[in-house]
């Protein structure tokens, strides 16, 4: 399921061509794909995103619609804005999942696939990422996935100081890996594809970290007791035969999404992938329960204050086209006076002023009593009825394609 770029590119346009799909950004991480769209018709819309993820992963239709989570209007932004500020990851509080959002969007941004719409969205999912970071304790306990698989191998073996420990992939999650590895005091070899940039992020962490090729990894496999993969690689890149009997116990971490380490765990072999991490993550909801309770009620009134800013944006426009309307009728009605004899032509101006005040006193009780709907649910229904009861046009309403049946 995870996506390169290449394939996000590809995904992205085959997406938006859709004609009920107007906007789309694709979030791939170490263990979630994510497809965040802004539709017209959300069950049509559905059967273009689940053929888009068909064909790129070969799996079935009907598999990926029994397996996925689907979320329309409030609930996706609640959910955008819960994975924004990383309450939905394996690991609560999970620091990088705000970056990789961030690089979602700006991906989609750069190629012409993210408006006005999703931008608003992510603003709003980002302030409640950051809210969260400063009123909560869970941004002030970073972890992430190369954490706790550090944190697993140190109970594993005891202790991490002057282990050698494997990391394969020069990548975020790799670095994020040698710097756990180096605060429990274990000696650390990067294996990555381009030396310069290994030996660079090598040198930026500590400077007695070494640094080995791809052809070095299957005898380094072998000798010693720790390796972490996290490459961004689409295939194994750790196989069984590179796999060779050793008379010590040996402990794989892959944290890759899709999986590097094609090998199960046999003998004195233990492989732990992502998914075996799922257990450290129910208790580190527990251990965070109180502080997840802030962080939703957080998340809870940026959702709220996000439908109220559409809202808000919906009022002005019922509110312009409402005196636009009162104003025409009163400048026909005017000019049909006078060319009848009824007004002279040189009161037409104090006249039309005389109109325009009555007008706007007119309209003033029911402009504040629209403004004080902005916030509250009636206001979708009276703005109907406003516009068919006074006949205005599709413009009184600019954000018609956030109401709820037709925003996903």
């Amino acid at each position: 399921m995870a996506f390169d770029d290449s394939a996000k590119q590809a995904t992205l346009a085959k997406l938006t061509a859709d004609h009920n799909i107007n906007e789309a950004i694709i979030l791939s991480t170490c263990n979630r794909v994510e497809i965040i769209t802004s539709v017209k018709d959300c069950p049509l819309a559905e059967v273009a995103i689940f053929k888009a993820l068909e064909d790129h992963s070969d799996l079935d239709f009907k598999e990926l619609e029994t397996r996925a989570d689907l979320f329309e209007n409030e609930g996706a932004v609640h959910h955008i804005l819960s994975v924004t500020s990383a309450l939905d990851s394996i690991v609560i509080g999970e620091t990088q999942i705000a970056g990789q959002v961030k690089e979602a969007m700006k991906f989609a941004a750069d190629n012409g696939f993210c408006g006005q719409k999703l931008t608003r969205v992510m603003q709003y999912a980002f302030k409640c990422a950051a809210e969260v970071r400063n009123k909560t304790e869970i941004a002030r306990k970073p972890t992430s996935v190369a954490s706790v698989a550090v944190d697993k191998a140190k109970k594993l073996l005891g202790s991490l100081e002057n282990i050698t420990a494997i990391v394969v992939g020069a990548g975020e999650m790799g670095t994020l890996a040698c710097k756990y590895l180096k605060a429990n005091n274990a000696k650390i070899v990067i294996v990555g594809r381009n030396r310069e940039k290994t030996s660079k992020i090598a040198a930026e962490i500590c400077e007695q970290i070494d640094i080995a090729s791809f052809d070095e990894l299957p005898y380094l496999l072998n000798t010693h007791p720790l390796v972490f993969s996290a490459t961004s690689a689409t295939h194994h890149i750790i196989t069984e035969d590179m796999v060779k009997p050793c008379d010590f116990n040996r402990f794989w971490f892959d944290i890759s999404v899709p999986r590097d380490i094609g090998v199960d765990s046999s003998g004195n072999l233990t492989v732990t992938t992502v998914d075996d991490l799922k257990d450290i993550a129910q208790t580190n909801m527990l251990q965070r329960a109180d502080e997840a309770k802030i962080a939703y009620t957080i998340v809870g009134k940026y959702t709220v204050d996000f439908f109220k800013w559409i809202n808000t944006l919906s009022v002005d426009p019922l509110i312009k086209s409402l005196r636009d309307k009162a104003e025409k009728s009163c400048e026909v009605e005017l000019a049909k006076a006078i060319k009848k004899g009824f007004v002279a032509k040189e009161q037409e101006e104090a006249v039309k002023i005389l109109l325009h005040s009555a007008f706007k006193k007119f309209l003033h009780e029911p402009t504040v009593n629209l403004k004080a709907l902005s916030n509250s649910p009636k206001l979708e229904s009276m703005a109907d009825d406003l516009q068919y009861l006074f006949g205005l046009g599709e413009e009184a309403t600019v954000l018609e394609s956030y109401k709820p049946n037709k925003q996903q």
